[in-house]
């Protein structure tokens, strides 16, 4: 049975790697032990401290809500071996979306959890966590998924659960970042690749880009010119992590070991 050990769950600082006497004793009760490094780590979410090392390809599930465009640019690109990352499985809060249309033309196993069918949030998260467990994956990537998780999803995949923001965070984080960005005036907006925390939109930043406002921008026009810069940092993201994994301390994040 795989043994999972979130980066958040530990007090004190340790070290679990494969070979060492803790790896040993748990092989040795049927557990299978990842290659996973954390020199520090605290509670909480917030602060993930440490490093992972993916097996390669990269085991990915994808979150989605909706059309899923980020999910078919994750899919193009994962086509090709040297992307080191590979969609296992979607999953989404609702069912008829254009995104689980497209993971099954892809061949990609889905599963769906709608809240509205679970007695509280809590169970809703505990099952969206087990459903994305039973895939074993390296990272989650929320893909326009609209829903907030919650302690259970963030225990089991904190560290390694990413999303984006249309804004250069932590300027205008929230729903409507094009919007408040083009009501400030600002010349520059962007968009943001983080890991996911309790907060919102207030995880350590994996990496951003710049997009420019023109003046005779408006939100439709510069939310498409977000959305195409975005999918484009996700992709180059989540590939740079999968071939040369990433540390956090604090709130900074590097990729490469």
């Amino acid at each position: 049975m795989p043994c999972e050990l979130p980066v958040t769950s530990a007090t004190l600082p340790w070290r679990l790697l494969r070979g060492s006497v803790v790896a040993q004793a748990l092989e040795a009760k049927g557990f299978e032990v990842k290659a996973f490094d954390v020199d520090a780590c605290c509670l909480g979410a917030a602060q993930p401290r440490g490093r992972y090392r993916g097996r390669m390809p990269a085991r990915l599930v994808v979150l989605v809500s909706g059309a899923g465009t980020n999910l078919q640019a994750l899919l193009d690109v994962s086509a090709d071996e040297a992307y080191g990352a590979q969609v296992v499985a979607v999953g989404a809060d609702r069912d008829g979306i254009e995104g689980l249309a497209r993971a099954e033309r892809a061949g990609v196993p889905a599963f769906i959890h709608r809240v509205k069918d679970f007695s509280s949030r809590g169970d809703w998260d505990l099952a969206l966590t087990e459903s994305c467990a039973a895939f074993d994956p390296d990272l989650v990537v929320s893909a326009g998924f609209m829903k907030i998780v919650g302690r259970s999803f963030l225990g089991r995949f904190g560290g390694r659960f990413i999303n984006t923001h249309p804004a250069l965070l932590p300027s205008f984080p929230g729903m409507h970042g094009v919007r408040e960005a083009l009501e400030y005036g600002v010349k520059v907006t962007g968009c943001t690749v983080f890991l996911v925390d309790e907060g919102t939109d207030t995880g350590p930043v994996i990496a951003q880009v710049a997009v420019p406002v023109h003046d005779d921008d408006d939100p439709a026009v510069l939310t498409e010119r977000v959305k195409v810069a975005e999918r484009s940092l996700l992709v180059e993201t989540v590939g740079r992590m999968a071939r040369a994994g990433w540390s956090v301390q604090g709130r900074k994040v590097r990729l490469g070991r």
